[in-house]
């Protein structure tokens, strides 16, 4: 059965993507206070009312990281444009990976993108 919340998502998880979740989740919910985090397509994403900031979605080696606007932020580089529209992810494989400082930089880069659009 699909996790309905988010702490269920992270506790079908095993160690190391349970750590990296848990990480991404508590930046994302302390960064993006104006968002919704919630479920959506079977992955955890906030939201400002129906527009999609940012999420993560789990693979079996490592958890990718989504900016659904990441591709017009400043993240000099580290960020890999995806998929159609401005989306840009990050690979990773242990919470250690996760750099706070940037991490919070680019959702409020992308937060003031959606809020300010």
């Amino acid at each position: 059965m699909p996790a309905a919340t988010i702490s269920e998502y992270i506790d079908s998880l095993s160690d190391p993507l349970d750590s990296v979740a848990r990480t991404l989740r508590d930046h994302l919910d302390a960064a993006l206070p104006t968002a919704t985090g919630q479920i959506w397509h079977g992955h955890p994403v906030w939201m400002v009312d129906s527009t999609p900031i940012a999420g993560f979605k789990t693979y079996p080696n490592y958890i990718t990281f989504m900016l659904w606007r990441g591709q017009a932020i400043d993240s000099a580089g580290a960020l890999t444009a995806t998929g159609a529209g401005e989306m840009a992810t990050l690979k990773v494989a242990r919470a250690a990976e996760v750099h706070g400082p940037a991490l919070r930089t680019w959702l409020t880069q992308a937060n003031n993108l959606v809020v300010n659009a």
